[in-house]
């Protein structure tokens, strides 16, 4: 199967990218999940039948961390608060001003899931020979004029982005950025479109010269 790669430089003032083991003050990781780069690129190119493998990030801003407050009203309160229509504080550690490269490989999803996919998609996908391509183009047309699918966002959604886009000569990755990540989540659904939920970890995250590869990680398992 033919993969092609497509790449965005995103930046903006806050980011959360949660670390789940911190629990109810949660602190981000220093970069983007592999499923967190995956969303972003899905805001510009969704689609049952669009696979999108995301293969690197690059830090391009020094990892500032800065504590968040928020008056929380979602569905996680406790019953009896909801019914009065209370919050609560919620306290988080994010991080400000950053900047990543992301890349990613683009490809038709396997034969595997094709049977999972509406009959809209499967009518596309019956007349285009060179579906990898034709999504590789689609995004590329997309970034340039600034359209997505859903509003890009770095990690909660209400941290939307300063700048999206192609890559900027301004930009410069922090090579100086060197560390390992014990444990870092990998994907939420890790069985692709329309699968059940299905936590995935990698071990041992290495950071180097400012920037993670997602396809070189030590010791991928399941919760």
């Amino acid at each position: 199967m033919n993969k092609y790669e497509i790449a965005l430089e995103i930046a903006g003032a806050t980011a959360m990218w949660t670390r789940p083991d911190t629990g109810d003050c949660p602190v981000s990781y220093p970069i983007p999940t592999y499923s967190a780069a995956k969303g972003i690129f899905e805001s510009l190119l969704w689609g049952p039948a669009v696979q999108i493998v995301p293969t690197k990030v690059e830090i391009c801003a020094p990892i500032q961390y800065h504590n968040y407050q928020t008056n929380y009203g979602g569905p996680l309160r406790k019953p009896g608060i909801i019914e009065t229509g209370g919050g609560y504080q919620l306290l988080a550690t994010v991080l400000i001003d950053v900047c990543y490269r992301l890349y990613a490989e683009v490809s038709h999803v396997p034969a595997v899931v094709k049977n999972r996919l509406p009959d809209r998609a499967l009518k596309w996908d019956g007349k285009t020979t060179s579906p990898g391509h034709a999504f590789q183009d689609i995004f590329f047309r997309r970034l340039k004029r600034g359209q997505s699918f859903t509003i890009p966002f770095l990690g909660w959604k209400e941290f939307g982005p300063s700048y999206f886009g192609g890559f900027r000569k301004s930009t410069k990755v922090q090579t100086e950025i060197n560390m390992i990540i014990p444990s870092m989540l990998r994907e939420v659904f890790s069985g692709g479109y329309a699968s059940n939920c299905a936590f995935t970890y990698d071990q041992n995250v290495k950071i180097s010269d400012g920037a993670l590869d997602y396809s070189k990680q030590g010791g991928l398992y399941a919760q």
